[in-house]
């Protein structure tokens, strides 16, 4: 089970890597066999297969994002449960960052950039029951 804490330690570490493109913070947070998914609908720009490991997964995303200019906002959130990330680039919605912590380590990445699935994002879904 993870604590609130470590659900923000590892969130704050992945915003910051994002940032900043610093590594270490991130390495420090994943989980060995980390493993990170991408979702662009065949639309948008994605990993085309699963990456797993810590190293693999830090370098593409601290070398991704440091090359991405225009991120105008940057904001945690909860998406189906899991902590994520919310991605705006230049004032657009761009990108959910979805995260599985198990034990304060960021076990699984999932990065949707499909603009159909995006488009639910721009709305609240109001649950009842």
């Amino acid at each position: 089970m993870t604590s609130a804490a470590e659900t923000r330690d590892a969130l704050d570490a992945f915003q910051r890597t994002v940032e900043t493109g610093e590594l270490q913070s991130l390495l420090d947070i994943l989980a060995p066999d980390v493993v990170l998914l991408g979702d662009g609908g065949g639309v948008k720009q994605a990993v085309p297969r699963p990456i797993v490991g810590a190293d693999k997964v830090a370098r593409l995303l601290a070398g991704g994002w440091g090359r991405v200019a225009g991120i105008s906002s940057l904001r945690p959130a909860q998406v189906n449960g899991y902590p994520a990330l919310i991605l705006h680039l230049d004032g657009e919605l761009d990108s959910v960052l979805a995260l599985r912590i198990d034990d304060g380590l960021i076990t699984g990445i999932y990065a949707l950039r499909n603009p159909e699935k995006l488009s639910h994002m721009e709305r609240e879904t109001i649950l009842r029951r």
